[in-house]
């Protein structure tokens, strides 16, 4: 694939605060080109997540408009943003977002048999063992590490095949040593397939390793460094 996957048109996003509105993002624009590597950083309030989650399909903006490809998120229902989300993206979250009651080897099949994808099993499989968990596929999450666990939700994201990985401080709950692994691994599988990197971190090394920065402040774009 190649070309533009994701853009960005004069994004706005407004929240009620008391009496006012509180502007979250104001008037963002940007265009991701297919294979890219692209960080969002800046301070705690800045509007790095609500930025991802308007990206995603999972909000929509006060103003300004999102494609995927050459698909507009505005026009489309809750159901097809949502189809939209598992033919294109995979998500690597912080907190992790693994289901307790599942197996790790559970964990990473569900959304492919949401999906109807009829290798689940296998796939499932594979993809934990290529993450370095193939002797763990039974184990609950509170029975692995935060590291093991991130691993999971990575092989859970790339196990769909997704055009985009959206990765929101996937480091961001793990000690220095372990985010430093499971950085390495995302980045590795991210070349190894060709999927498109949106990373939202706080860690300067992280952001250095992407081929392009967006710094958000005060919920606007100020800075767009490097190559897409």
């Amino acid at each position: 694939m190649s070309g533009t996957v994701i853009r960005a048109s004069r994004l706005s996003k407004e929240v009620r605060s008391g009496d006012a509105p509180l502007k979250i993002l104001d008037d963002v624009s940007f265009e991701i080109a297919s294979g890219a590597t692209v960080a969002i950083v800046g301070a705690s309030g800045s509007g790095k997540t609500t930025l991802l989650g308007l990206l995603a399909g999972l909000d929509r903006p006060t103003t300004g408009e999102v494609w995927l490809g050459d698909t507009a998120l505005n026009g489309l229902s809750e159901d097809a943003r949502a189809a939209l989300r598992q033919r294109w993206l995979g998500f690597v979250f912080q907190s992790f977002q693994l289901l307790p009651a599942l197996t790790a080897l559970e964990n990473v099949m569900l959304p492919l048999e949401l999906a109807g994808i009829a290798d689940a099993l296998a796939r499932a499989k594979d993809w934990l063992s290529r993450v370095g968990l193939g002797a763990r596929l039974t184990h609950y999450p509170k029975q692995l590490s935060g590291g093991e666990q991130q691993r999971v939700a990575i092989a859970r994201a790339f196990s769909g095949e997704p055009k985009v990985l959206m990765a929101d401080e996937p480091t961001g709950n793990l000690d220095a040593t372990t985010g430093t692994d499971v950085a390495n691994l995302m980045f590795r599988l991210n070349s190894e397939r060709g999927t498109t990197l949106l990373l939202v971190t706080h860690e300067p090394t992280i952001a250095s390793r992407c081929g392009r920065r967006l710094a958000l402040s005060g919920g606007r774009l100020v800075s767009d460094e490097g190559t897409a």
